[in-house]
């Protein structure tokens, strides 16, 4: 990822509409993921991939959908992705935040006579689904449903697709990599099958109340998988063969412990978004990554990295204001 330091993702009252806040929680919503669209081919692209991913490429066979990470030699966090392996090539659906370094990554690490990557953002786009009636709204859209953990090949509308979905629950229920040209026929589909149509703050709102890190907030140069939950979201396998950053994170796992973790905060008061730390007994113990409003509840939530010395039991002082650190994923009674 850059060398930028983290910044905070907030959402107010302001960008995030009653309507997006309901459907997220009680419904479905849908929206252009902001990520690049890769594609990786050549005789090796499994074995190649198996030994940069933190999770398990080879185990899911052809057709499995999964989300890890590619670390640097110190077992931190380069970039994220969601991979979709077919018979031979793969697909990557990665931050555009950190789509530089991982290119960059690949050309160090990638022999071109094994694996080529190619950037196909230009002309592929892909839709995210997210809340609790996202598989009936796409099954109304009349969307092929995979199984949990694969990815298939669909029609969606006049259009030739990728329908993915996570095995885990995660930050969205389904992924469609399409053509960018038919993307708006199929977003009016999913309208008219009773999808909101959310924009990127409502995918940004889906990841918080997922608990989901997000490359730039919760991750950033200094993040090693095991402090933004990998090990809850399955994003690291343990027992595959070697892969770039290891050692750090299989240590961590046998013989360790992470000092922070990513933890949620609910606020009984607005919180102040130019202030991130967050205090307890007059100590700073963390940092606010991310704040969402929830008009449904008329609730501040947010995301923080959180020392592992404080006292999760107790309030804190987080961004300024008044809160309580609760466990992921949010859970909240409609």
């Amino acid at each position: 990822m850059t060398e930028t330091g983290p910044t905070m993702c907030v959402l107010t009252p302001e960008t995030v509409s009653d309507e997006v806040a309901e459907a997220a929680i009680e419904g479905t919503i849908v929206a252009e993921a902001d990520v690049a669209v890769m594609h990786v081919r050549g005789p090796s692209v499994t074995a190649c991939l198996q030994g940069l991913l933190t999770n398990d490429i080879e185990a899911v066979g052809d057709g499995g959908f999964l989300y890890g990470a590619v670390l640097t030699t110190k077992g931190t966090i380069v970039c994220d992705m969601w991979t979709s392996r077919g018979s031979g090539p793969a697909w990557l659906s990665v931050p555009t935040t950190g789509k530089q370094a991982l290119l960059d990554l690949f050309k160090k690490y990638l022999p071109p006579r094994l694996a080529t990557v190619t950037d196909r953002s230009d002309e592929l786009a892909v839709l995210r689904i997210a809340g609790p009636t996202a598989t009936q709204v796409a099954h109304r859209a009349r969307i092929a449903i995979p199984e949990l953990g694969r990815s298939t090949s669909a029609v969606l509308g006049e259009a030739t697709g990728i329908v993915s979905r996570p095995s885990t629950h995660a930050n969205f229920e389904l992924q469609l990599q399409l053509e960018r040209d038919r993307m708006p026929a199929v977003l009016d589909s999913l309208e008219a099958s009773g999808a909101v149509l959310a924009g990127h703050v409502g995918l940004e709102l889906a990841r918080i109340l997922a608990g989901w890190p997000g490359l730039g907030t919760e991750i950033d140069a200094k993040t090693l998988p095991q402090e933004v939950r990998y090990d809850a979201i399955d994003g690291v396998s343990y027992t595959k063969g070697c892969y770039t950053g290891q050692e750090t994170v299989a240590r961590l796992h046998f013989r360790g412990h992470t000092n922070r973790a990513l933890r949620g905060l609910i606020w009984d008061h607005a919180p102040n978004p130019s202030e991130s730390a967050i205090i307890q007994n007059d100590k700073p113990v963390g940092r606010v990554t991310s704040i969402a409003w929830l008009a449904p509840f008329e609730q501040y939530i947010g995301l923080g990295m959180v020392h592992r010395s404080a006292a999760t039991e107790q309030p804190v002082r987080a961004a300024d204001a008044p809160a309580g650190i609760v466990d992921l994923p949010f859970r909240f009674d409609p």
